[in-house]
């Protein structure tokens, strides 16, 4: 048997029914995926129909990739210290030894032992808890029924609290957060209950969400029963819970029917901002919302394409990540090209209750299973056997294949971003003159939405002046805002018109925010601007190590600092 391991020690494995001790083999390590763990099975495990139980004793290494240890001062409380666990790719293999891919999915049940202060909280239903010989600390019991791949394999551990938001959900986190967690999230027994309308019955019994730390690297983290999410959604308006219909698509979409490999992402993230988006658009009452969230999502297409290169193989919808970290290759081309491309499908087939309903037997047909795009595609025409010639137009190698931007674009409802496409017009054309017609009324009426969508169209256009930037600062008060997104877009916006100003603002909240939709962004605007690079770099050194490893070795790569130093 051959398991994958990552920094482990490994101190012996025994057959757990006999005690036999078994002969191993930790193999020679490979930078990219780590050492393989082989072991000689039991002569017994070698015939029909047997079974066999192995115990592996090991310890963890203090840099494992998965983990992140926050001593007390850099949690929110600053009381108790915290960990917790981010094994998406294929980091679950420096946790525990295991078959570190998608493709193997196992139930697993599993017992935490923690100081007496402190919460155990996994990616599993809470079965209970057990006393200690030792009265300063507590045992919690898992268990998950459901099998899953190893990366969504979670734990946490912390001072935690926790309120109910809905019959079947509560929100955890630190007490700082566990209010405004609990009135941000109000709504996610509704999102629930839209995607089991969608989708079919939710499986997993409980659904939690954690708040974490800044220095989580994710806006979500799909964790069953425990959904993972960056307190940069606090926005104090519900304005950013949109991540939380992404995650809970997830419990269908990646996590019921899940990818084989990370070639094949694309099925895990398409299928879900699809999902995503219809759920929000149910919510409001409108197609017009889903089109906008489209609209907004291929700027953020535009931009990964853009930071790749428009020919570059991480830019298809199925790369080849052979010997690759899946890391390496991280970005918005599967989650975007992939709703793209099933919104396209959809418009093709010509009835949303007709493509809905296909989405629906495709998860029957396929839940529990690992797939590839191949199956997918076999499903879809075997769904469609009547109507099959819709399909004849698209090119499916190039959907597949290709670099860059979609092949086809289908065409959106521009309503509600034809305002923010009004504005941003206007600040381009205007001249100096004309910056005193500006004011805080021009946002009057526009959601939070469609004031991200409006920066985000102006990061895709030449570079406004200095003057421009202290203008609209004045007007929109961009600087003084507590939602994430608008803050985000406002820093890289200035520092793309040279605003010297905004440097040591835009350096702290890249440092602050582990989040790397957020991090890597500004430390490669601020890396790429001569005036800022070598605050970058330095600023960058002496916070990485209250950074996420996942955070830090990327952005280390981003800045062309040596990983080892």
């Amino acid at each position: 048997m051959v398991l994958d391991t990552r920094d482990l020690s490994i101190s012996g494995v025994w057959n757990d029914a006999t005690n036999e001790k078994l002969t191993f083999a930790l193999q020679d390590p490979n930078q990219a995926v780590g050492s393989a763990l082989e072991i000689q099975l039991p002569s017994s495990a070698q015939q029909k129909e047997s079974s066999c139980c192995i115990r592996i004793e090991y310890q963890t290494s203090p840099s494992a990739s998965a983990l992140q240890w926050l001593n007390p001062a850099q949690t929110v409380g600053k009381k108790q210290p915290y960990l917790f666990s981010q094994c998406q790719a294929i980091h679950a293999r420096s946790l525990i030894p295991c078959q570190d891919t998608p493709s193997v999915k196992a139930p697993y049940d599993a017992k935490v032992t923690v100081p007496r202060d402190l919460v155990a909280l996994m990616s599993a239903v809470r079965s209970g808890e057990e006393a200690c010989s030792d009265s300063a600390k507590k045992t919690y019991c898992f268990e998950q029924k459901v099998p899953i791949p190893s990366y969504l394999v979670a734990i946490v551990v912390g001072a935690l609290e926790s309120r109910e938001i809905g019959p079947r959900s509560r929100v955890w986190s630190e007490a700082e957060y566990v209010e405004k967690g609990k009135e941000e999230f109000s709504e996610t027994e509704t999102m629930l209950q839209t995607a089991e309308a969608l989708l079919g019955p939710y499986v997993w019994g409980q659904y939690d969400l954690l708040i974490l730390p800044p220095s989580f690297p994710y806006g979500g983290m799909e964790n069953p029963c425990l959904t993972f999410v960056t307190p940069t959604l606090l926005a104090g308006d519900k304005s950013l819970a949109s991540v939380v219909a992404h995650e809970i698509s997830h419990s269908w979409t990646g996590n019921l029917v899940t990818n084989c490999s990370w070639e094949h992402f694309w099925l895990n993230e398409g299928f879900t901002v699809f999902v995503e988006r219809k759920i929000l658009g149910r919510m409001k009452g409108s197609e017009k919302e889903r089109h906008f969230q489209c609209i907004g999502g291929q700027k953020d297409l535009r931009q990964a394409v853009e930071t790749f290169g428009e020919s570059h193989p991480y830019t298809h919808l199925l790369p080849l990540l052979e010997k690759v970290d899946p890391d390496d290759a991280f970005s918005s081309i599967p989650y975007e090209k992939g709703s793209t491309f099933l919104f396209y499908l959809e418009t093709l087939v010509g009835n949303t209750d007709d493509f809905e309903a296909f989405l629906r037997a495709y998860i029957e047909k396929f839940k529990y299973q690992s797939i590839s795009t191949q199956d997918w595609k076999d499903f879809l025409f075997s769904y469609f056997q009547d109507k099959a010639s819709v399909f004849n137009e698209v090119e499916w190698d190039k959907w597949f294949h290709s670099p860059g931007m979609c092949p086809v674009l289908p065409k959106f409802d521009t309503t509600l971003s034809d305002a923010c496409t009004k504005l941003c017009d206007r600040w381009c054309a205007a001249d100096f003159m004309e910056l005193e017609e500006f004011g805080a009324s021009d946002l009057k009426g526009m959601s939070t939405g469609q004031v991200i969508e409006f920066l985000s169209q102006l990061l895709l256009k030449p570079a406004l002046s200095e003057l421009h930037i202290h203008s609209m600062g004045s007007c929109y008060k961009f600087d003084d805002t507590g939602n994430s997104e608008i803050k985000f877009r406002w820093l890289r916006l200035c520092i793309k018109a040279g605003y010297a100003k905004i440097i040591p603002k835009a350096i702290e909240y890249a440092c602050k925010t582990g989040r790397l939709k957020f991090a890597r962004p500004l430390f490669k605007d601020l890396y790429k601007w001569q005036k800022s690079r070598q605050k970058a770099v330095e600023a960058f050194l002496e916070n990485r190590e209250n950074m996420h490893p996942i955070t830090a070795t990327m952005v280390a790569k981003d800045l062309e600092v040596d990983t080892q130093q």
